[in-house]
């Protein structure tokens, strides 16, 4: 059994590691209650504006002018990754990561090659240590800081790398939020883009008598950047949201286990310390003993 000097040190210790895991569980709350308002405010935006470009190309014309539209034999695979640039987060990032890496494996099968795009450094580190092909690492800013502006970079970067011929299909991959304790790996295909028919009117669609202005290629061409920016923003604040669930759950139970222990060595502590009380009672009654 340890000594006393040594369970007293361990008990600070574990006291110390509650009192900092408690507070890393608060702080990530704090942040979680904030992000997730913004995601979940922002995910109805998302939806509108999918459904207003869906509505929009109906009317326009030239389909085959439109090369985000136009899909091709698939050779090159690129993936966007979001991951987050911290660790104490429990199995997060590596539930994203092992089931990139099974998605990754099962192009590769195929004969495709596959390049990723990475946001948050965990990922990066990940692959790079795999010795898979990372195009871009996405460095500033943080993905806690993350806004708007990041999410049009990134847009605009995989774009260019479509357009240009480097991938032939790009793809996001990232973790969607659901409940306070339910986050999922999700993957959706970004471009091109075939959930939105050019040119092709919904049959249940009524037909509303209003103007446009300008023409209806010209609004579609302004809106679609901004949808594809949309997308890429709703990604990064679901993974945020995600990564802030995940530590706070992570760090929920680390205190747990650390006031368990603190419990269990203190009972430890006790025992010791009554075993060498009654040691030296039983000393002072055995030398009283021999004296008289």
């Amino acid at each position: 059994m340890a000594n006393l000097k040594e369970l007293r040190g361990r008990i600070k210790s574990v006291a110390s590691i509650a009192q900092i895991t408690r507070a890393m569980e608060m702080v990530a709350s704090m942040k979680l209650r904030k992000v997730q308002a913004k995601a979940q405010s922002f995910h109805p935006y998302t939806e509108e504006i999918r459904h207003m470009i869906e509505r929009l190309a109906g009317k326009v014309t030239g389909a085959g002018d439109l090369p985000l539209f136009v899909g091709r034999e698939v050779r090159t695979v690129g993936i966007f990754v979001v991951s987050s640039d911290r660790g104490l987060c429990g199995s997060y990032n590596s539930n994203l990561l092992f089931s990139l890496k099974r998605i990754a494996d099962a192009l590769q099968a195929e004969g495709k090659q596959v390049k990723f795009w990475c946001y948050g450094r965990k990922s990066y580190t990940w692959l790079q240590r795999r010795g898979f092909h990372v195009e871009r690492f996405f460095v500033e800013p943080a993905l806690d800081k993350a806004d708007f502006t990041a999410a049009k970079l990134v847009a605009d970067a995989l774009v260019e790398a479509f357009t240009s011929g480097l991938v032939d299909e790009v793809r996001l991959y990232y973790t969607r939020f659901q409940s306070m304790i339910k986050f999922v790996p999700t993957q959706e295909p970004f471009l091109p883009i075939r959930t939105i028919a050019v040119g092709e009117a919904a049959a249940d669609d009524y037909e509303l008598d209003f103007l446009l202005e300008p023409d209806a290629n010209t609004v579609f061409n302004r809106l679609m950047p901004r949808y594809l920016e949309t997308v890429i923003f709703d990604a990064m604040l679901q993974s945020l949201a995600s990564e802030h669930a995940s530590r706070r759950m992570a760090m929920k139970s680390a205190t747990d286990a650390a006031v368990r222990m603190n419990k269990g060595l203190k009972k430890v502590y006790n025992r010791a310390r009554q075993e060498n009380i009654t040691k030296e009672l039983l000393d002072i009654v055995g030398g009283a003993s021999a004296v008289s």
